[in-house]
């Protein structure tokens, strides 16, 4: 009996002994700096471009769903439009606290200090001015030059407001994944394009699904420990569970693939998929921007439509997409 209890107390001065290294390890190695090239992105002040930039933010990349407080997002969905100061707010268990910043060019709380190339770095790799990671909110890797430079010169075009925003702060989770490599920048996989051209086509509805209104990423079943997608592109299933807008409520993302037993595409016509999309916010608290996509047009929304219909079909039963508050939540 001695012996157990000896050895037994061996095994838990090393597990402690390892939890110390360990932690001692994280807290010293998962601040890192990273590198990343500099886009050759300038801004323009040509009103055309900065108008792209504000449907952009306000529409299809839907910017402003974020950048704003928190108190002014239901206003911002219902058409508001103010500079996007920073506030939204997200909670993730064991990940952290995350705040979206403020990108008005105030020299002093925003983005007035920053070089172009720095901003364009930050959505083009996931590296900020400081070398610090940023979290994959922002799945615009592939964006067009021209895109992300109208997005840019928009943000430059807005009125400066101070507003102090605080810090992302990382949970001791997301820090052991950083330090031991498994969260790193993202950068783009092909050749972003100087541009594209913008025709109600499968190509351009193509871009504007995986790299400006973000579908894949919240129709793509996703693995909510590592974020690393598990289910096949717009075959849905990815849980959304309640948040701060919710008020309690659950989504599961539908399928979007034409596969006439599971997807919806297969039973929606073009005009009522416009027209889906006019009508705007029906469930309070679902996290699709409904009001930033009410806002855009017809030939981008039949793109995407047209896009989403060539896809492979793809049988993946979703069997509900609104849960009630409580209500059991699918693993």
């Amino acid at each position: 009996m001695k012996k157990t209890i000896k050895v037994l107390k061996w095994i838990g001065i090393v597990l402690f002994s390892i939890a110390i290294l360990l932690f001692a390890f994280v807290q010293l190695t998962w601040d890192k700096k990273f590198e990343a090239p500099y886009p050759d992105i300038k801004t323009s002040t040509d009103s055309s471009v900065i108008a792209r930039g504000k449907y952009l933010a306000f529409g299809l990349s839907h910017c402003a769903t974020c950048h704003v407080p928190m108190n002014k997002i239901m206003e911002v969905e219902n058409g508001l439009e103010i500079p996007l100061s920073g506030g939204w707010e997200l909670s993730i268990s064991g990940l952290g606290d995350f705040h979206a910043p403020n990108i008005t060019p105030d020299e002093e709380t925003g983005i007035g200090k920053l070089t172009d190339n720095e901003i364009a770095r930050a959505l083009r790799h996931g590296v900020g001015n400081d070398g610090r990671l940023i979290f994959p909110f922002m799945p615009y890797q592939e964006m067009t030059d021209d895109d992300m430079t109208a997005i840019i010169s928009f943000m430059r075009s807005q009125v400066p407001i101070n507003h102090h925003v605080k810090k992302t702060e990382l949970g001791f989770m997301a820090k052991v994944l950083i330090a031991f490599g498994l969260f790193k920048p993202e950068g783009p996989k092909n050749n972003p394009l100087k541009s594209i051209e913008r025709d109600s086509t499968i190509e351009y509805g193509k871009y504007l699904a995986y790299n400006v209104a973000n579908c894949r990423g919240c129709h793509t079943q996703m693995d909510l420990n590592t974020g690393e997608f598990i289910g096949k592109d717009f075959a849905g299933n990815n849980l959304f569970e309640p948040d701060a807008f919710s008020e309690g409520f659950a989504f599961v993302s539908p399928n979007l693939t034409p596969d006439k037993a599971t997807g919806i595409m297969a039973n929606w016509s073009e005009e009522h998929f416009v027209s889906r999309f006019k009508t705007g916010r029906i469930h309070k608290g679902t996290p699709m921007p409904w009001g930033a996509f009410s806002r855009i047009d017809e030939t981008d929304l039949k793109a995407i439509y047209r896009y989403l219909n060539s896809l492979k079909p793809v049988n993946n039963m979703v069997t509900k997409t609104v849960y009630l508050p409580g209500e059991y939540l699918p693993e």
